[in-house]
């Protein structure tokens, strides 16, 4: 009888010690699956992208901390194939990398900017004129904010990164029919948007609103971008959305880097947005000069308070 209950416990824990064996096994080879599968997809968008590969601009990011914030130009080109193009979209997207929160200011693109080494002209105009780091000293010197990093997107490229992430489209709320000059009709009406749609919908300013309701509906698209990116339904898209990344964003950003930033804002699954449209209500005037056309004339000082009100 003693001999008999002395081998329970032994057998007990020769169960136990299989079963778990078998559970490590299993989460190995689950890691395995996994690992496997966003690696295939990783490569699958890599390779569809490697064609419009570009080498980064020549970029010197402000060295300047500002706490715990990075700060990046996201610049938005339709070049249609050419070499010099103007951007329809410009955005410092401001990340808190301890709070995940991420501000993002856009800049109109008739703002009458003092472009160094150059006339003044369109704010749009200066990467026209030389580039990436002509826009980014040019904002940096009017109003005082460091620029870290940038990227820089053709909207073909927007079009096909968006349908990889989200293959049946982003929700959107369309305020109103859409047709005009943006290649696509849109319906009033809440509506899944293809990446065609989307860029259709955030481009649109044919209306009284002008370029001020086009840069609040780009602010719109940044939001329901963001939230389709980070939701558990497409979790599955990431890995191949990351490697198409590495041909259609040119950015001064490393591969590993960019990886990292997406996973961090996955892992942590809240990321608040905050918006500021410069030039702010009631600090600019509408001015028309010979060489540049109708501008937006601002009040500098005004505007780069509201910036730093809004950033600190």
């Amino acid at each position: 009888m003693d001999e008999i209950q002395e081998h329970q416990p032994r057998r007990k824990r020769k169960k136990k010690f299989k079963r778990g064996r078998f559970l490590s096994f299993l989460f190995f080879f689950l890691l395995l699956a996994v690992g496997a599968y966003a690696f295939t997809q990783y490569t699958s968008g890599y390779n569809l992208a490697k064609d419009a590969k570009k080498e980064p601009a020549d970029f010197t990011g402000d060295v300047r901390e500002q706490g715990q914030r990075e700060n990046v130009l996201v610049l938005g080109v339709d070049s249609r194939g050419q070499d010099k193009a103007r951007t329809d979209t410009m955005m410092l997207v401001s990340w808190d990398r301890e709070s995940n929160n991420v501000k993002i200011i856009s800049f109109m693109r008739d703002i009458y900017a003092e472009i160094p080494g150059y006339k003044s002209y369109k704010l749009n105009t200066a990467y026209y004129l030389d580039g990436v780091q002509l826009v980014t000293d040019t904002i940096e010197n009017m109003f005082d904010v460091p620029i870290h990093h940038y990227a820089l997107i053709d909207f073909s490229s927007f079009e096909t990164l968006v349908d990889i992430v989200t293959p049946e489209g982003i929700p959107i709320n369309v305020e109103k029919d859409m047709s005009e000059k943006i290649g696509v009709t849109l319906k009033k009406g809440q509506q899944n948007l293809s990446g065609e749609e989307l860029l259709g919908y955030a481009r649109f300013r044919s209306d009284a609103e002008g370029d001020f309701g086009r840069v609040a509906r780009q602010q719109i698209v940044m939001e329901a971008l963001k939230d389709e990116i980070l939701s558990v339904k497409n979790l599955r898209n990431i890995p191949k959305f990351v490697g198409a990344t590495e041909g259609y964003i040119e950015t001064d950003y490393s591969k590993s880097d960019k990886l990292k930033r997406v996973m961090d804002a996955s892992v942590s699954g809240n990321v608040e947005i905050e918006k500021l449209t410069i030039p702010v209500e009631g600090s600019y005037t509408n001015k028309s000069y010979s060489h540049a056309g109708s501008v937006l004339e601002i009040d500098k000082e005004r505007n780069k308070k509201a910036i730093s009100d809004f950033l600190e």
